[in-house]
């Protein structure tokens, strides 16, 4: 497939998807209605909006005609996908019209769900957050969103629970997905997010995909990948991963890795590149520090678990002291990758005359040493030189619309603030003086990480605890320890949604929420790019947006002077204060009518123009004059080279449990599903999750395909479909579950195992038998 072009690549795609059997429908899931022809072409108005789909960003072109969303497009003048799309984004507005959409708030009475008038469910929300309050302390109440959060959604929520109530309990689900991402940037560089975009990849010569099934995760840019090789002899593309996916087949090499030890392989690479002197040393003498932390640092299995690292200076002989243990044989005798494959590797990155990109997404970031991976991959980058240049560079992908926009930028993370962090005291002063509030108001000690809220919502120091545009009850891992304990007598479990979900029948109260082409918003995608999106059809019934839920209960419990604005003009107000606090050439965001006006700007936004790559003097306004790169997030102004040594994770496979579980997403589908099961073709073209099994362990345990088989781990089991040479192929002794099916709960096997610096957890890695029924 190594010829396959972008338009071709992403027409198979949904063709595949189109052409899928379809099997009985998931109990429960009502799916989705869809008028094809009932208007005229000549009456559907087009509209600009983004997908939410993933965190790429890609533009759509929405179909308007009688009120509802009848046809959708990609947008030819977005630069993020040039007027393609995805499967997902080609079926988006359908997710509009599943029968089972919520339209009414539902409040839980003797037991039973009983559709409310939304002023009387708001009333019951606001009351009893306040009585929980004065009954247990403000620090007993919580509120959990979503990368799927539009920017105001979560400023609205940061302002009201730190601002307003005075508690550092806010989380978002992107701490399950990319928090391994900030805490890697925030400890190489001082300063979140890539410091690159996506027109990387139209001066790249190499491209290694860390972990990252980008033909299916992130198709989109994938086809773009594809689009450079075809256009440009010797470009590169490189798989380097646990299991052979569609990705493994469109690339020009495949390199398989056992689990946990693309930290030594990382090593092992730089090793290569000081040992044959491919080092660039005049930029690593004028921009690199390097840095040694704490060691065998534990995985977070403790409710009391604590962790706090501590940098120390090193110099480049340390570093190359700490490699010896990082040759090429000495890796290859544990990893599964050969010393020529190793050295291949580097010699693509010790090329002078080849550019090269890193992508990586859950493999690198769901890691119990995830922070550390991401060091990593950054410290082969700046051992060469290739960063924040065209082409050159290390760049994280998201998942989700606005996991950037708004859980990183808003900072709707329990330490976090729109500027900073709560830890330090002028972070908590500018935030006091934008939202006119007391500065002792907003705490100085972080409370609870996402796992630690779950956590401490079955021990009961949490009792309340509203969530919003997400899906715990089949994301977290160790689900059934959290799912009985939100189930607890004496907790209060409210839900905003669209469709009925597992986390939704757990609810106290449900609100009914608009989706994104139902109301106004911004979200910001992975490469810092902020996009606005219009309102273009009215939200069903009394289904109203995540944030202007968030303002009525926040008013109806006294905080209305933090929310002023009318309902007409909330938006544009939210983002005039909102870009108070990134008003600085570092992070400066472009004016409301700029978004409203161009397919998303950049930021830093300055003097009217996107800074495409930051920390380059020749780009960035912010680095200081006369100097050609300017780490300027670290107060060295360096970039640090961190020590990080390969750990294994804290369960392998043994006699008792002989497989490691890895688990991830299809194209199909996006996250737990509850969008694009309702669509029709997808949940035809993926129906219901199943397991991977490599043909010779199937063959050793007379598995068949399409064979029922149960999965067991220490802490749950599921009996699932098996699948052989399927879309993708486990090596020998793993097994492959995706997470989209509600009814087969892989999230009961895995372990709420995490990395101690970042708090995000790994799903890639747990132990399991299988066992056939």
């Amino acid at each position: 497939m190594s010829g396959v072009s972008r338009r071709t690549f992403l027409r198979m795609a949904a063709v595949s998807a189109a052409s899928a059997a379809a099997t009985t429908l998931f109990p429960g899931i009502v799916f989705g209605e869809w008028v094809h022809s009932d208007h005229d072409s000549s009456d559907v108005q087009w509209n600009k909006t983004p997908c939410r789909f993933c965190g790429v960003g890609c533009g759509l072109l929405v179909g308007i005609a009688g009120g509802r969303a009848v046809a959708v497009k990609g947008d030819p003048d977005s630069p993020v996908n040039k007027g393609l799309c995805c499967v997902k984004g080609y079926h988006s507005v359908q997710a509009l019209y599943g029968k089972d959409r919520l339209k009414k708030a539902l409040v839980r009475k003797n037991g039973t769900l009983v559709e409310t008038p939304i002023a009387e469910a708001l009333d019951l929300v606001a009351n009893t957050m306040a009585s929980t309050i004065k009954e247990h302390g403000k620090d007993a109440v919580s509120v959990y969103g979503s990368g799927q959060w539009t920017i105001p959604d979560g400023y609205v929520a940061s302002k009201f629970l730190k601002g307003g109530i005075g508690t550092n309990n806010l989380e978002a689900n992107a701490r399950l997905c990319m928090a391994s991402a900030v805490t890697g940037f925030l400890t190489s560089f001082g300063l979140d997010e890539p410091m690159g975009c996506y027109e990387d990849i139209d001066h790249a010569d190499v491209f290694v995909l860390w972990g990252n099934n980008m033909a299916e995760m992130h198709p989109v840019l994938f086809s773009r990948l594809l689009d450079r090789r075809r256009k440009k002899k010797g470009v590169v593309i490189i798989d380097l991963a646990t299991r052979t996916t569609r990705t493994s087949h469109a690339a020009d090499k495949s390199i398989l890795f056992k689990p946990q030890t693309d930290l030594a392989i990382a090593n092992a690479i730089c090793q290569v590149l000081v040992e044959n002197n491919w080092v660039n040393h005049s930029f690593v003498q004028q921009h690199v520090s390097f840095k040694a932390g704490k060691t065998d640092i534990g995985y977070g299995l403790e409710d009391d678990f604590t962790f706090k690292d501590e940098a120390r200076a090193v110099d480049l002989q340390d570093f190359q002291a700490f490699l010896a243990d990082y040759t090429p044989e000495k890796v290859a005798a544990y990893s599964g990758v050969s010393a020529d494959d190793i050295r291949y590797l580097a010699a693509l990155y010790g090329d002078p005359a080849r550019k090269v990109v890193s992508y990586w997404c859950m493999g690198m970031n769901q890691h119990t040493r995830g922070t550390w991976i991401n060091n990593l991959v950054y410290n082969i980058h700046l051992l060469v030189g290739k960063i924040s240049q065209p082409g050159n560079g290390p760049f994280s992908l998201t998942g989700q619309p606005s996991a950037c926009g708004t859980v990183r930028e808003v900072g709707t993370l329990t330490h976090k603030l729109p500027h900073g962090v709560v830890m330090n005291e002028d972070d908590r002063r500018m935030a006091a003086e934008i939202w006119k509030v007391p500065f002792e108001r907003i705490p100085a000690k972080p409370t609870h990480h996402t796992v630690s809220m779950f956590r401490a919502l079955d021990r009961g120091d949490i009792r309340f605890m509203w969530i919003q545009v997400t899906n715990p009850m089949v994301t977290m891992p160790k689900l059934k320890r959290y799912r009985d304990g939100a189930k607890k007598e004496g907790r209060f479990i409210v839900v905003s949604d669209v469709y009925p979900t597992p986390t939704t029948d757990i609810a106290d109260v449900i609100l009914p929420s608009a989706m994104w082409f139902e109301r106004e918003g911004m979200f910001g995608n992975s490469e810092r790019r902020t996009q606005h999106f219009n309102q273009l059809v009215a939200p069903p019934g009394d289904a109203m947006s995540d944030t202007w839920q968030l303002i009525e209960v926040a008013r109806r419990m006294g905080y209305g002077d933090l929310f002023p604005w009318s309902y007409d003009d909330h938006i544009r107000e939210i983002w005039r204060e909102y870009g108070r606090f990134h008003d600085s050439p570092k992070h400066a965001m472009a004016p409301y009518e700029v978004l409203r006006q161009a397919p998303g700007a950049i930021w830093p936004f300055v003097n009217g123009r996107s800074t495409k790559w930051r920390y380059n003097a020749a780009y960035d306004p912010a680095a200081s004059p006369g100097s050609d790169f300017d780490f300027y997030g670290k107060p060295d102004h360096r970039a640090w080279i961190w020590l990080r040594p390969y750990e294994p994770p804290p369960e392998i496979p043994d006699a008792a449990y002989p497989f490691w579980l890895n688990t991830g997403r299809v194209v199909e589908h996006w996250h737990t599903g509850s969008m694009t099961r309702r669509i029709p073709t997808l949940h035809r073209a993926a129906p219901a999750a199943y397991v991977e099994i490599h043909p010779h362990d199937a063959e050793r345990l007379g598995i068949r395909n399409g064979e029922s088989v149960r999965l067991v781990s220490r802490r749950g089991e599921i009996i699932v479909a098996a699948v052989l040479d399927g879309r993708g192929q486990p090596t020998v002794g793993q097994v492959f579950v995706p997470f989209f099916d509600e009814s087969k709960l892989i999230n009961e096997l895995t372990l709420d195992a995490y990395c101690p610096i970042s708090k995000q957890p790994d799903y890639k890695k747990c132990a399991v038998r299988v066992e056939k029924v």
